[in-house]
């Protein structure tokens, strides 16, 4: 009877790690199809809402590319657009009114997506005004959101894109990337006093010269960077280990658009 039982025992302890395994397994399935349904709805998204470029207009001010209207209506907190040539990064950019995490896993339709939105926080503007404004992505093994910012980890990479551009409904930003690096997990806003200028004097100089073995910097910048510079930080996780990687950015130009 004793070897029956623990037979008994042992079967059910073998189907249980099966139930386990299998359920694990459902889940990591469930989220490969997941990602890969949001990543498709968001190339759809960036083709339905690219209006067509106009050319010899004698209108001087720039075509927007990006159809905010149509954005708007599907989800009033989106509010930019961000592109990095030759990556993956083609997104609209959100912050949630709700929670400062909201879209860290929830698509621009405020759904359940692992892979989440491009989003800031509440104590950034909206007007990408700040002097320091970070914007977040995960680092997703499909190489969707912010995964392409390790692109900037080749040095060959690095040095031939020079810019990026976020759009809003009205202007155009065009940056320059000053450096591209890792970085510990210390939250950078609630960690500085940008609003003092010996703090932002030191974050500058920091980010042209980052305490870190993985680091690229531009050597040379249009201008020398001053307290009167506005920095874009894209943040995303690290491949491995703890800690983000960031790409810094200073804003070039200001254009606005029609």
């Amino acid at each position: 009877m004793k070897k029956n039982s623990r037979a008994k025992i042992i079967v059910i302890l073998i189907i249980f790690i099966l139930l386990i395994i299998l359920g694990i397994l459902g889940f990591l399935l469930y989220n490969v199809y997941n990602n890969y349904i949001a990543q498709n709805d968001y190339k759809q998204l960036s083709s339905s809402v690219a209006l067509t470029e106009e050319t010899n207009t004698t209108n001087k001010l720039p075509k927007n590319p990006i159809d905010f209207k149509s954005l708007k209506k599907r989800n009033s907190e989106i509010f930019a657009w961000i592109r990095i040539p030759d990556t993956n990064i083609d997104y609209p950019v959100l912050q949630s009114k709700k929670s400062d995490d909201f879209y860290l896993h929830r698509d621009i339709n405020g759904e359940y997506k692992y892979a989440g939105s491009i989003y800031i926080e509440y104590c950034n503007s909206t007007e990408l005004d700040d002097r320091v404004t970070v914007m977040y992505g995960h680092n997703m093994q499909n190489g969707s959101m912010f995964a392409n910012l390790h692109k900037f980890e080749d040095f060959s990479f690095f040095k031939k894109h020079r810019y990026f551009y976020v759009y809003t409904p009205t202007r155009k930003l065009t940056y320059e990337v000053v450096s591209a690096h890792n970085y510990d997990s210390k939250h950078i806003m609630n960690s500085y006093n940008f609003a003092e200028n010996k703090v932002f004097k030191n974050y500058l100089e920091f980010i042209q010269n980052p305490r870190s073995i993985v680091r690229n910097v531009r050597e040379k910048l249009n201008h020398k960077l001053t307290v009167d510079d506005r920095i874009l930080t894209l943040s995303t996780c690290l491949n491995s280990g703890d800690g983000r990687y960031l790409l810094q950015g200073v804003l070039v130009k200001d254009e606005f658009t029609r």
